[in-house]
């Protein structure tokens, strides 16, 4: 990994995450942020179309876990079957904790979906359970594949990342979903992805740093 690009998106990343669930959560910013949320959802309404909804359903399907999980399955395969044991720790982890944080964070907040959804929901609104599968799954599949040189991966992770929030846009468009369930979504699916392949990538560069690294994996593929 680029460790200092990395770093640093990583920590830019996390704090924009950690501010929006905050907003969310102040007595004094969420009426602001209910406020931004319903405009856009009106606008949303207004400008639906038959092409547009079209699309948004195709997107929706994308983030759904009939896709996101086969994806993640044969990534977690791939990874397996090539050895290389740190990425496949660190693209699993990335996926457990995503899982994780999504119940935990729906329960706490306890947020109301918009009504006249267009597509079936369950479960509590924020975050957006299919901005966070889709940002995660990804973001973590271009750290695990692409290789490191030079600023190809940043750029793909990037791509990844726009991919999701559009998603996630989606989302927001049927009324799945409000506007901050969606944005706060995609960046904490995509701080996990990457935050958590900083942190396997540091345990990994002190075990080489002692000489345990394990065998069968190059370190030239981080």
């Amino acid at each position: 990994m680029n460790r200092r690009l990395d770093l640093a998106t990583a920590g830019i990343l996390a704090a924009a995450t950690a501010a929006l669930f905050l907003l969310v959560w102040l007595d004094g910013t969420r009426p602001t942020i209910r406020r931004v949320d319903g405009a856009f959802l009106r606008t949303m309404v207004d400008v639906r179309s038959a092409p547009l909804t079209a699309l948004a359903h195709v997107l929706n399907v994308l983030g759904s876990i009939w896709v996101t999980l086969p994806a993640r399955l044969l990534v977690a395969a791939f990874l397996g079957i090539k050895r290389r044991w740190w990425h496949f720790i660190a693209f699993v982890s990335a996926m457990i904790v995503s899982e994780a944080a999504v119940g935990t964070l729906k329960a706490l907040y306890d947020r109301p979906r918009p009504s006249g959804s267009l597509v079936e929901t369950s479960s509590a609104s924020f975050p957006s359970g299919h901005a966070v599968a889709a940002a995660v799954t990804a973001v973590a599949i271009v750290i695990a594949l692409f290789p490191p040189a030079g600023l190809h991966r940043w750029l793909w992770g990037t791509a990844a990342a726009v991919f999701a929030f559009l998603m996630a846009l989606s989302r927001a468009y049927l009324a799945a979903h409000w506007l901050s369930d969606a944005v706060a979504g995609t960046l904490l699916g995509t701080s996990i992805a990457l935050g958590t392949a900083v942190i396997v990538q540091g345990v990994r560069g002190k075990g080489e740093g002692r000489g345990a690294g394990p065998p069968g994996e190059r370190p030239s593929r981080s």
